[in-house]
């Protein structure tokens, strides 16, 4: 399995395993994913879900690259952007909080993984962004535009897509973003469950789900489209995987 499951204690830690490539997420993993958050939902000893990046070098550097080789139409790119919409709604859903403990990198998915999670707690080396302009040329799906924007307002999001560049800790910090910027992220984490795990699980499941509820997010196929449908695209994947 490369991403892991663990109790300890009233929490269940997560571990994103392929530090070979930093983490990078195959379609397996995202279904290893969901099938974590269904275990935890199913757990009612389970009282905080860890998401965290085996290695120390990144949380999650994003999709595998070598996913898209096979994208041949527009339409894999609706398809693609849906399955991924849906892993993201699936731990956005889980009923239990959800901490993201980043060390090293946090980009692509692995940005927008963290940004699903309640809380999130970093070490001063670790960075988020989304650098999908100077790589691959692709998009996300509105869902992910609206979740992001919500988390870092829509001026900064445009600039760190724009200009792809990361989120470093003290802007994280600064902006909210992250609860803690420590060496010792593992242990914030750790304590961070045990203070979760003694409040109220109702106070905070209602107060995910309302919040979840708030967002609207509109249909952007056409957006998607536009994106993976271009020649664009196919060429930055091939460009991506021979530098």
């Amino acid at each position: 399995m490369s991403v892991e499951y663990e109790r300890r204690g009233d929490a269940a830690w997560v571990t994103f395993n392929r530090p070979e490539a930093h983490n990078a997420m195959t379609f397996e993993m995202y279904d290893q994913l969901v099938e974590a958050c269904d275990q935890v939902d199913l757990d009612d000893e389970v009282k905080v879900m860890v998401l965290r990046g085996a290695g120390g070098r990144a949380f999650v550097a994003g999709t595998d690259i070598r996913q898209f080789t096979q994208f041949a139409t527009a339409q894999d790119g609706v398809i693609y952007e849906t399955r991924i919409d849906n892993v993201l709604d699936r731990l956005e859903a889980v009923k239990k909080p959800t901490v993201a403990l980043v060390e090293g990198f946090a980009f692509g998915s692995g940005f927008a993984i963290a940004a699903c999670c309640d809380l999130r707690v970093m070490t001063p080396s670790a960075t988020f962004g989304m650098p999908i302009a100077r790589t691959v040329g692709n998009c996300l799906s509105m869902a992910n535009y609206a979740r992001l924007g919500a988390a870092l307002g829509t001026p900064r999001l445009k600039d760190v897509i724009f200009r792809a560049r990361p989120i470093e800790a003290e802007e994280a910090l600064q902006i909210g973003f992250v609860s803690a910027v420590v060496e010792d992220a593992e242990g914030w984490a750790a304590d961070l469950c045990t203070t979760l795990a003694d409040h109220s699980p109702i106070t905070m499941q209602v107060t995910k789900e309302a919040l979840r509820r708030g967002r609207v997010v509109p249909e952007g196929e056409d957006l998607i489209r536009l994106a993976y449908g271009s020649e664009e695209f196919r060429t930055n994947v091939q460009r991506f995987l021979n530098r």
